[in-house]
């Protein structure tokens, strides 16, 4: 007769890479918050208007008329052509649809990344704060995370590219370059990436590159960006989602940017893991790029007008530590006296209704800090600092 297992039985019994990963602290005070009247929710990383009509009915249009079998698992050809030829239009060089493939969200892509490049032992330099989802990623892969902290200095958040050269040891495998960057809106220079892809090229590392809030660059225009360096062959992996530009964070949809000779790697892997992505959802994600350039214009000036609500209620509080980011659509903001940010953000749920993701979520050296996400319509969000701004003014009373 077996002997029932306790719940410690059955987590022991897991791969530790995969019982050890921890729960996310942006979802715990999701959690906490998610019912409470009246809160306004600036936690996630999105924006607060839903996707346009035009994508919803293009995917409508594509799942009525039965387009729900089996697909590509590359992607269907006519979406991989419209990434390739948004990237043409916005970087204005050839793209080849072959370099693209399609994702379930901006997640598969890096989890593809991870799974094609790095394994147990192996380690993945990521500069922090980070958005939390490269540890787990990596660490599923049995890799370990070495971090790279970015110091913030009265222009911004600086990344020194010596620590982060010096980081690398005899087990790096892959290097990190989120610009712009959540939470913190670092964005590098071109001249900072020209010199990462020069180390890299050098090492043989592999960059895993998460640029998805390139049109969020508040100096105007794109942010710089790995695709102006790169050769066909370089070691650099591009992850991209629909979630952010085009409003379709729930739809789970993006892609990974590969050198060709990388296909059949990433078709099986694709197989292996999701079997591709709805052909339905992908006719509406050809809308979203042939169609949805104003859109993003439209987004872009709405969140540099959340920059400027964000800005003016914290830059008078002289318990805050924060400057105004570069690029992304997030104000990354530390607090004085906070030793611990997830109780923080708790209390400032419950008593300002006023949903924030701690620090402690973005890793080494950000516990004392909270990230806003100002992609908000600008009365939500007024009202959202003015709670805010309240509630610090009277912890430092």
């Amino acid at each position: 007769m077996s002997i029932p297992n306790t719940t410690s039985d059955l987590l022991a019994a897991l791969r530790p890479s995969s019982a050890a990963l921890p729960e996310s602290r942006i979802v715990t005070v999701f959690n906490h918050g998610r019912n409470k009247p009246g809160l306004i929710p600036l936690w996630a990383g999105e924006g607060d208007l839903p996707t346009p009509a035009f994508i919803a009915e293009a995917a409508s249009r594509a799942l009525l008329g039965g387009d729900t079998f089996y697909t590509y698992q590359r992607g269907i050809p006519e979406l991989r052509e419209a990434i390739a030829a948004y990237h043409t239009r916005h970087y204005g060089r050839p793209f080849s649809a072959e370099n693209f493939f399609v994702t379930g969200g901006g997640m598969q892509a890096i989890q593809l990344a991870f799974q094609m490049t790095v394994g147990a032992g192996d380690e993945v330099l990521v500069p922090t704060p980070a958005w939390p989802n490269f540890r787990g990623a990596a660490e599923i892969q049995g890799a370990r995370i070495t971090s790279v902290p970015m110091q913030l200095e009265p222009t911004g958040w600086r990344l020194d590219l010596d620590q982060l050269f010096a980081a690398a040891g005899p087990r790096t495998r892959a290097i990190v370059i989120n610009s712009p960057a959540n939470p913190s809106g670092w964005t590098a220079s071109q001249g900072d990436l020209a010199a990462i892809l020069a180390f890299a090229r050098q090492r043989g590392l592999w960059i895993i590159a998460d640029e998805i809030y390139h049109r969020f660059h508040f100096a105007g225009g794109l942010a710089p960006s790995l695709q102006h360096l790169i050769e066909p062959e370089d070691r650099v992996l591009f992850a991209e989602t629909f979630s952010k530009n085009w409003a379709m964070t729930g739809w789970r949809i993006g892609w990974l940017q590969a050198p060709v000779a990388l296909g059949q790697v990433i078709e099986n892997l694709t197989q292996y893991n999701t079997s591709g992505v709805a052909p339905f959802m992908q006719r509406g994600a050809i809308a979203a790029l042939d169609e949805g350039d104003a859109f993003i214009d439209g987004q872009v000036a709405r969140a540099r007008q959340g920059l400027e609500i964000v800005t003016k209620a914290l830059a008078p509080l002289n318990s805050v530590r924060y400057v105004a980011p570069a690029g992304a659509f997030y104000a990354f903001f530390g607090l004085d006296g906070v030793t611990d940010s997830l109780a923080a953000a708790l209390r400032i749920v419950d008593e300002a209704g006023v949903g924030l993701a701690p620090g402690v979520a973005f890793g080494d050296g950000a516990d004392p800090y909270f990230r806003v996400c100002f992609l908000r319509s600008p009365e939500q969000l007024s009202e959202a600092m003015q709670r805010l701004s309240r509630w610090i003014s009277r912890r430092a009373s």
